[in-house]
């Protein structure tokens, strides 16, 4: 053989003999070709990023977000600062933003609504726990079916407490997000009963079942409005066992249940 047409050429350049490969596949590259790695010289394949790997960094990156349930948190506090700090402004805000039924019945259809982002300003644990909650329960929530749903699923319970303190109460005002909190925990025992046949579906139920009846005991604390909570429980579990009669892709159907709990709601305030 010609010791001239024995000496490799570049995978790349077919005209171009060279005796430098890759150290990574160990293909023939030339000068140009090479890229200079630490562990020796890459081809332009094996020098460019591992697009896999790039790919499981930014879908476990995204899997991480929750906006939603950090907007709400965020809010809630600013509001509770407001409350405690702004002196007359801060009353003004809790006056015109807490459920007072007479007041809604008069057509303050917003209370309802801003009710969900105020806390008692005299007791710092009110807004501590309720959103220690959100943050425990929501963010799994939100990652497994999206911000969109998962908000229609929060106010879809928080106005379906809303609605059971508006009918079942009397005129004393009410604030705080626990209607919506008892909402996440029905959404969890309705997937821990719509999966009770498996061992995640047991394992479910083994914890949230506990945590449902402590807090619903909790509700018949003096001070507390247990008809929002119930109300908020049973908005959240009919949420979410519908969802469970979807396919897992169908998320616009998800916002539309939850939207369509809280629609119903709200009229039910403002209409009945």
């Amino acid at each position: 053989m010609d010791p001239e047409t024995s000496v490799p050429t570049c995978y790349r350049h077919p005209d171009r003999q060279t005796r430098l490969s890759c150290t990574s596949c160990e293909r023939p590259i030339c000068t140009e070709c090479m890229t200079q790695a630490s562990v020796g010289q890459r081809c332009p394949d094996c020098a460019k990023p591992s697009a896999p790997v790039m790919d499981a960094a930014e879908a476990q990156r995204r899997a991480n977000r929750s906006p939603f349930t950090k907007g709400v948190i965020g809010v809630a506090a600013a509001v509770y600062v407001v409350t405690v700090f702004g002196g007359p402004a801060g009353d003004l805000v809790f006056q015109l933003g807490s459920q007072y039924n007479p007041a809604i019945a008069d057509g303050q259809w917003w209370r309802p609504i801003t009710a969900m982002f105020l806390h008692s300003p005299a007791f710092l644990l009110h807004i501590v726990f309720n959103m220690l909650l959100l943050w425990i329960l929501g963010r799994p929530i939100e990652r497994e079916v999206g911000s969109a749903a998962f908000a229609a699923l929060y106010f879809g319970a928080g106005l379906g407490g809303a609605a059971a303190y508006f009918f079942l109460a009397g005129d004393t005002p009410a604030v705080g997000a626990s209607g919506a909190v008892f909402g996440l925990f029905g959404a969890w025992l309705a997937a821990g009963l719509r999966n009770r046949g498996n061992l995640q579906g047991q394992m479910l139920l083994r914890q949230i079942g506990p945590l449902v009846i402590l807090n619903v005991v909790i509700s018949f604390t003096p001070g507390i409005a247990w008809q929002a909570h119930f109300g908020g429980l049973l908005a959240g579990f009919l949420i979410a066992w519908l969802w469970g009669r979807l396919d897992p892709r169908d998320r616009r159907s998800r916002v539309g249940i939850g939207a369509t709990v809280a629609a119903v709601s709200m009229a039910a305030i403002l209409l009945l």
